[in-house]
């Protein structure tokens, strides 16, 4: 199981999110800022960089899954 406190954080896109790619996003955590390995969280979704996303489940170390932050 996952650190609860990623879930719920914001990121950003860095490099595209969507069905069959390992994307990356970076999120503002532990007084920094860090990339992590990105998944859709809805195996359809495509997540262009620079969209604002939700952690929606954490896999440590370095692994989100994402959902579009503002419904779109």
């Amino acid at each position: 199981m996952g650190d609860a406190s990623m879930v719920g954080l914001l990121g950003r896109v860095t490099g595209t999110v969507g069905p069959g790619l390992v994307g990356e996003v970076i999120v503002r955590v532990r007084g920094g800022a860090e990339h992590f390995l990105a998944y859709p969280a809805s195996g359809a979704d495509r997540l262009e960089r620079g969209t604002v996303v939700t952690v929606v489940e954490y896999l440590p170390p370095r692994t989100v899954y994402v959902t579009a932050a503002y419904g779109g």
